[in-house]
């Protein structure tokens, strides 16, 4: 907790409600875990019913063990369990989520996935496996957006930040459905900053590069992988998912008021923008 402190207290996100799908592991994780000590109202979505409770478990910890009368006070998140999937699932979560909170005032679209029913070439793409792929990581985003923007256009502000990726900027050909996926997120960001920036509402993403979560470590970074990722990154080291949720705050802030329509590369150089 003590090296948090070197980073930036946003005042502005003190009290703010903060929905982040995929909340629960990864970027996720680390975003709510950034937001909570903000002081911000944080809901967590996800379909891990272990994971969220372990994250809740330690925001708690942190919570009890801080120091009376320091501010911003850490407030500990709170959890649905839903599948994004299910769409129908998803809206009625939303539409509970909106009754027991309230307006979002921050969105964070980041559940994603990249399983081995994603990793084939193109010719052995099926339909199921496109629909898999689509519903996982696009389509949720859109919907979920539609059931929050409302209330946010209502109250006259709000952040939406999609999680990205620079999976069609490589381009990484492993994974096609998922990179085509990624690469309507822009499109769908920059869409809806439009749409929606009448009402105050900014629509921004976020390009993630190879990540070290949990996951990627045991799924993906393979010493064959990670000398892939040190030959194309000019930062020759991991990255954390602290440093991606370090820039998903700053996009739900206040400090980026003029921010819309922009996606923000964080990849420690690879694609050289």
């Amino acid at each position: 907790m003590a090296a948090a402190q070197q980073y930036a207290i946003y005042p502005s996100l003190r009290g703010k409600t903060v929905l982040v799908t995929g909340g629960a592991e990864g970027i996720g994780a680390a975003a709510v875990q950034l937001f909570c000590r903000q002081g911000s109202n944080v809901v967590i979505l996800d379909i891990s019913v272990p994971s969220a409770t372990a994250l809740i478990a330690k925001m708690k910890e942190e919570q009890s063990s801080q120091a009376s009368g320091r501010a911003p006070p850490i407030v500990a998140p709170t959890f649905y369990q839903c599948d994004v999937t299910d769409l129908s699932k998803l809206k009625a979560t939303a539409r509970k989520i909106l009754d027991e909170h309230g307006a979002v005032h921050v969105l964070v679209n980041n559940a994603a996935a990249a399983g081995a029913k994603s990793r084939v070439p193109s010719v052995e793409v099926t339909p199921d496996s496109w629909e898999f792929d689509v519903n996982v990581n696009l389509r949720h985003m859109f919907f979920l957006t539609q059931a929050i923007i409302p209330a946010m256009e209502k109250q006259g502000f709000g952040s939406i930040i999609n999680m990205g990726s620079i999976t069609w900027r490589i381009p990484s050909a492993d994974t096609p459905v998922y990179a085509i996926c990624k690469a309507a997120v822009l499109g769908m960001t920059n869409t809806h900053s439009k749409e929606f920036g009448e009402s105050g509402v900014r629509v921004n993403s976020v390009m993630p590069g190879a990540i070290a979560t949990e996951r990627q470590i045991r799924e993906v970074l393979t010493p064959e992988y990670r000398a892939k990722v040190m030959a194309a990154q000019s930062l020759k080291r991991d990255l954390m998912p602290e440093e991606v949720a370090r820039v998903i705050l700053f996009l739900a802030s206040d400090d980026s008021s003029a921010v819309t329509g922009s996606s923000y590369i964080v990849d420690g150089g690879w694609i050289g923008e």
